[in-house]
């Protein structure tokens, strides 16, 4: 190429060269800086979007692990509140044994009825524990979908005794005969709307339905339930028992206990305790019948249906996923005095100020207690729930944020040596732009 000086395409080709060093520089200088090997769109347009959506996903991953720690803590909150009904109702349950014994006189039970009226109190102070606002225990937040009945099951009377049995006939689970005798005596209580109603008569006079008819313990109470072998139906109406009653209870040809319903559902109707004991004709108690006997155990609470319309049931609900849908629902029964069949709606409360109330009220009192222990239990088990799923929420965004950190961050020693090539480059090629402008001084001479 001959010599000009209007064009130095040596000086343009170099300056070229300068601008793609510097670029490569700018580059290495923003991912050594920033520690990220993608900063744009522009430097891996594919990369970008993977990392982006992963970026989302973590974001996602940590709010929800948040939610779960938060629901943790409103259970807890929950289970304390929980946890103290149980301490109370162990020492009211000492009260009212302590009450039942006739060691003590009217007026020390009368004395022992003032802690079980404030310990009752507590009870509903408890239920009214709250956490960020939210009322936990106190029924609002209860997932029950229609009433339900108070159900009491038997299993350990003989297996073919009916609600037509005499006392005098009945047998324990193993056949042998309670030894009940035709002079015996029986005394029934029973617990509703926090009245205590006690009963008594001959054992000879009256049969197992009869003693828990409602015309003998009032029409507002309940009606015996058995199978009488057959797949299709009940005496008394099947109606009065849920599906999952019958379901676990009946089965064809085999009975699987004497149940005692209550006559309407809701709490204001439960049947908080039934107690029933045999006397021989001197009084004394016979406890091998009592055993078989006095056996009815809560096998289903009775249960208002939870508040609002039925598509908007109350009952919360844990979202503890990253993504649409992923919840669990979570219902907290009614911890209230009066659910728990300590006290009625007209705030009586149950009684210990005679011998036989406080010996009736055990039975109440163990009701509740196996109320709160079941939700106590149901609260704990989510709360360990909740454990299990912070621990694998943080797993799963730890391992997105490390597949995360393979696609867009920066290898640093690799972009330290491109940074350093790129700089040496760069100087180089400005040295020699130097030397290809003074190039065309050279013409100069020419023209001497």
């Amino acid at each position: 190429m001959g010599m000009v000086v209007k064009n130095n395409l040596s000086a343009v080709r170099t300056l070229n060269i300068l601008n793609q060093n510097s670029t490569a520089l700018t580059k290495s200088l923003s991912k050594v800086s920033s520690g990220m090997r993608i900063n744009s769109a522009q430097d891996d347009a594919s990369g970008y979007g993977i990392s982006e959506r992963m970026r989302v996903r973590i974001r996602s991953l940590d709010q929800a692990n948040q939610n779960a720690q938060n629901d943790s803590s409103l259970m807890k909150t929950a289970e304390g509140a929980v946890a103290n009904t149980v301490d109370i109702l162990r020492t009211l349950k000492e009260r009212a044994i302590n009450a039942a014994n006739d060691s003590n006189t009217d007026e020390d039970r009368a004395t022992i009825q003032k802690e079980v009226n404030q310990f009752i109190d507590q009870i509903d102070d408890n239920a009214l524990v709250q956490f960020n606002g939210k009322y936990l225990v106190d029924g609002s937040k209860n997932n029950a979908i229609t009433e339900t009945k108070t159900v009491l099951l038997n299993q350990s009377l003989g297996t073919g005794t009916t609600s037509g049995s005499a006392l005098t006939e009945l047998t324990n689970r193993a056949g042998d005969s309670l030894e009940i005798l035709s002079n015996d005596y029986y005394q029934i209580s029973w617990v509703q709307n926090g009245k205590i109603t006690t009963v008594s008569g001959l054992a000879s006079a009256i049969t197992l339905g009869s003693l828990l008819a409602s015309d003998l313990l009032g029409s507002g109470a309940g009606e015996v339930m058995e199978a009488p072998g057959t797949a299709d139906g009940m005496i008394g109406s099947t109606a009065s028992l849920t599906d999952k009653f019958k379901n676990a209870l009946y089965t064809p040809d085999k009975r699987a206990g004497i149940a005692y319903v209550a006559t309407t559902a809701g709490v204001t109707n439960q049947i908080a305790g039934l107690t029933i004991n045999i006397l021989d004709s001197e009084g004394n108690v016979k406890k091998a019948a009592n055993a078989a006997l006095d056996a009815f155990k809560q096998y289903q609470r009775a249960e208002n249906q939870t508040w609002g319309d039925a598509a908007e049931k109350q009952a919360m609900t844990f979202h503890i996923g990253s993504e649409a849908n992923v919840a669990i629902k979570v219902g907290l029964t009614d911890m209230r005095a009066e659910a728990l069949g300590l006290k009625g709606s007209d705030n009586s409360k149950i009684l210990v100020t005679t011998k036989e109330n406080a010996n009736a009220s055990i039975n109440v009192i163990e009701n509740a207690l196996a109320k709160a222990l079941d939700q106590q239990t149901t609260i704990g088990a989510i709360e360990a729930r909740l454990e299990y799923t912070s621990a694998n929420l943080t797993t799963s965004s730890e391992n997105v944020q490390a597949a995360e950190s393979t696609i867009r961050d920066a290898d640093m020693a690799k972009e330290m040596t491109n940074y350093t090539k790129n700089n040496v480059l760069l100087q180089s090629a400005q040295a020699m732009l130097a030397q290809a402008n003074q190039n065309s001084s050279a013409v100069l001479s020419l023209l001497q």
